[in-house]
């Protein structure tokens, strides 16, 4: 007979709550009917040890949580920015908490070993010019949207973000049948003066990738952690929006569009929509975006705005006709490969995170089951981050 898990009933049906997953697929997952479910989650039976450890995977929780006597203490919830607000299902819930735990670890580690706070977190507040937040920005990353020296822009403010501290991670999914939504949550940041850290929901090209890394990294700025489902230029104070979501909006459209250069272009960047995704590509933006902020500066009247939005909107939906028909391609193709699995991962934990992680395993400060956890890897397949690191 199987060994039988003696753990505490609210525990177990509080780590399934917190996770936002409804009875009928952790029984599932456990191998059960709901009503044995409810039984293991009152107390009037219990799971064998197989069985609990299947539902600790399946919440993302420490096996010997649920054995605690009482309901323990979580992280914070952090403040929730986003226009007319769901509330967050599993995968964002998930994605917040790993890096709230990695978050968590990091900030420990530089106070014991006595780093300083970083002096831009924080360095401005919600009273504050954005036009000057946004200079300040740029000047403290080093970056100068008009002649950005990486490839990409998103690449270059990632680099440069994460040179200057900030643990960048990025990602559109916790497992291959668990993505997250970009609706429900496009970023968020936690503005910690030793360790801050800044998500973007991967799932989307790179130009609104960029505003919501920029949008995000404003919130460091004013000190403001939060979750964001709403990054993009904004016309007027929308009554949907937080005050604290529109400044940041207002943040980053000025770092990544600064007043100054988009004056110097040429009426010819507006001539057309082509001329328009030439200009707003060489600066990492939308057409979208770069049209709003424009129309802000009065470059363009209100009756041109229309009209290039109009074309670039028609055009932007031939783009993800083509790349659907494109993926399409491609599943029937069936091609061995894809992308690299490790990558992948290391784009979630950040290149910084894990530098630091593999600095502190290799200095022998931290257990090789440790540094296994919070890089979520094989201990003997982590050599694999180290040659990507270096590539």
């Amino acid at each position: 007979m199987a060994d039988k898990a003696y753990l505490t009933p609210k525990v177990l049906k509080w780590a399934r709550e917190s996770a936002r997953i409804a009875p009928e697929p952790a029984a599932k997952r456990a191998g059960v009917s709901v009503e044995k479910m409810e039984e293991w989650e009152s107390g009037t039976s219990q799971p064998t040890v197989r069985q609990a450890e299947e539902l600790a995977k399946f919440y993302r929780r420490s096996f010997a949580l649920f054995f605690l006597p009482d309901i323990p203490r979580d992280f914070q919830p952090l403040k929730d920015f986003r226009r007319a607000a769901v509330p967050l299902g599993t995968a964002s819930l998930f994605i917040i908490r790993e890096m709230q735990q990695k978050q968590a670890w990091l900030r420990e580690a530089f106070e014991e070993g006595g780093e300083p706070p970083l002096p831009f977190v924080g360095r401005f507040s919600l009273r504050s010019d954005p036009r000057r937040v946004a200079a300040d920005v740029l000047a403290t990353l080093q970056i100068a949207p008009a002649a950005y020296t990486a490839k990409s822009p998103l690449r270059e403010w990632i680099a440069r973000a994460e040179a200057n501290g900030i643990f960048i991670s990025r990602t559109s999914f916790i497992h291959s049948h668990l993505k997250l939504d970009s609706d429900e949550l496009q970023g968020f940041a936690i503005a910690d003066p030793f360790a801050p850290f800044v998500f973007i929901n991967s799932d989307d090209w790179d130009a609104p990738q960029l505003f919501t890394l920029v949008h995000e990294i404003a919130h460091l700025w004013i000190a403001q952690s939060g979750v964001s489902n709403h990054t993009a230029p904004e016309f007027s104070h929308s009554v949907e929006t937080d005050p604290v979501e529109l400044f940041c909006n207002q943040v980053a459209a000025n770092a990544l569009m600064p007043e100054s250069l988009m004056r110097q272009l040429a009426a010819a960047a507006f001539a057309s929509n082509e001329a328009v995704f030439q200009a707003a590509q060489k600066l990492g933006v939308s057409s979208f975006a770069f049209l709003v902020r424009a129309l802000h500066l009065q470059l363009i009247s209100p009756e041109a705005y229309r009209r290039l939005k109009r074309a670039a909107d028609a055009a932007f939906r031939e783009y993800v006709r083509q790349e659907e028909a494109r993926k399409e391609r491609e599943k029937l193709r069936k091609e061995p490969g894809g992308p690299n699995p490790y990558l992948l991962r290391l784009n979630k934990n950040g290149r910084l995170f894990t530098q630091v992680v593999l600095d502190a395993f290799r200095g022998g400060s931290i257990a090789p089951t440790q540094a296994s956890n919070l890089l979520n890897t094989q201990i003997n397949k982590i050599a694999r981050f180290e040659a990507l690191l270096q590539a």
